[in-house]
């Protein structure tokens, strides 16, 4: 239901690359998670990867990207960092060998490359004819650092795991493009809500790296105000569940992770569209009931809090001067996470040269935060942003 789609949005190393193995054969859907585990080891949703599924008719091309000795801005170190990541399509090189059609596009908070593949992102963007249509470009779909099967807390080391922040997650992001995929120019990069705010970091960090940028759901500036509000109250209500320890929990903080399912569903809830949907008291209830449970029962408190957490070092606002590939900027009027009545998108947008921001208008259609991976609304400006960026 639209609710679990809401939640899965929201909520200099030496490199070695393994290269992704050959595409496995569609498989059925995976199975739902399991029951959580008894103790002592923590309930958490397993993290084995599933065989792909085809994605707008194309079988994506799975693999996961190495990076020893990763130093985190924390000053902590990892021995190995997994980075997994799907690629769609296929990469053409000119006559130098390097890659003239990739793409990047980043995930949101909690969620995964995985995402991209539902109907009303996918269906919209990688078909014949469509803008990011897969026998032209070559797609590359990365699960972040904490996120999807990359590495996370609940693979072993729980309250142990580095604490990761944004830049330490742009720079694997950059390794795993440049490094592993051999990739020194993008097409386009662009992002959905934390991705979008990755997208303003690449295109300062980069900025001679990619052609365009598409940035979806986000604003410029450090994490303030009520979106940190509603992201404090997320981490305070697990680390105050009795059952937390210090993140070395033997079973799942259940009253914390329930209060973070009960915020993340306010800041990704679209008011019109849920007042259209949810008609009734009896209908919200079951919405909040059933989206509650399939939460609860999915996530592990130690992902949820670091990502949660991690936004702490952005803020892209002093260097947007630096950025000067061709920028697109776009948000909903429904978001919670983003309300427009702040007037920073439309103030700071002038501060990048070749910048453009729009604002998609709310109504019953519209889906709040969530509108970023509905592409019928705004696939029509993605198309005119590669129009104008095309090389001759």
């Amino acid at each position: 239901m639209k609710r679990l789609v809401v939640l899965a949005l929201l909520v200099a190393c030496r490199n070695t690359h393994d290269e992704p193995k050959p595409p496995p054969a569609p498989a059925p859907a995976p199975a739902p998670p399991a029951a959580p585990a008894p103790a002592p080891a923590p309930a958490a949703p397993a993290t084995t990867a599933a065989a792909p599924q085809p994605i707008a008719g194309v079988t994506p091309t799975p693999g996961d990207y190495k990076i020893k000795d990763f130093a985190f801005t924390s000053g902590e170190k990892l021995p190995e960092l997994r980075i997994h990541y799907m690629t769609l399509g296929t990469a053409r090189r000119d006559a130098a060998g390097h890659v003239t059609n990739a793409i990047l596009i980043m995930h949101g908070t909690g969620g995964s490359g995985q995402q991209f593949a539902r109907k009303q992102f996918a269906d919209e963007l990688f078909g014949a004819g469509q803008p990011l249509d897969l026998t032209r470009y070559f797609v590359i779909l990365p699960d972040d650092i904490g996120h999807g099967n990359s590495s996370k807390p609940s693979d072993g080391m729980h309250a142990k795991f580095p604490r990761y922040g944004y830049n330490d997650m742009a720079e694997a992001e950059h390794a795993l493009v440049a490094d592993g995929l051999k990739v020194d120019h993008l097409r386009l990069v662009m992002g959905t809500s934390m991705g979008c705010m990755h997208s303003w970091m690449w295109a300062e960090k980069w900025p001679a790296m990619m052609d365009a940028v598409l940035a979806l759901a986000c604003l410029p500036t450090q994490i303030a105000g009520r979106n940190r509000e509603w992201r404090k109250m997320v981490i305070d209500a697990i680390q105050q569940d009795p059952d937390w320890a210090n993140g070395e929990y033997t079973r799942q903080p259940h009253g914390g992770l329930l209060e973070a399912s009960h915020l993340l569903t306010l800041a990704g809830s679209a008011p019109l569209f849920d007042q259209k949907r949810l008609s009734s008291r009896a209908a919200a209830d079951q919405a909040v009931e059933e989206t509650t449970a399939s939460y609860v029962s999915t996530h592990d408190a130690n992902d949820v809090l670091y990502a949660v957490s991690a936004s702490r070092d952005y803020d892209p606002l002093p260097d947007l001067e630096k950025i000067t590939a061709q920028f697109l900027f776009i948000n909903s009027a429904d978001d919670f996470i983003n309300p427009p009545e702040l007037g920073i998108a439309e103030r700071e947008i002038k501060r990048v040269k070749r910048g453009k921001f729009l604002l998609i208008p709310a109504s019953e259609s519209t889906h709040g935060h969530g509108t970023h991976t509905w592409a019928t609304f705004w696939k029509k400006d993605l198309q005119q942003l590669l129009d104008a960026t095309a090389r001759k």
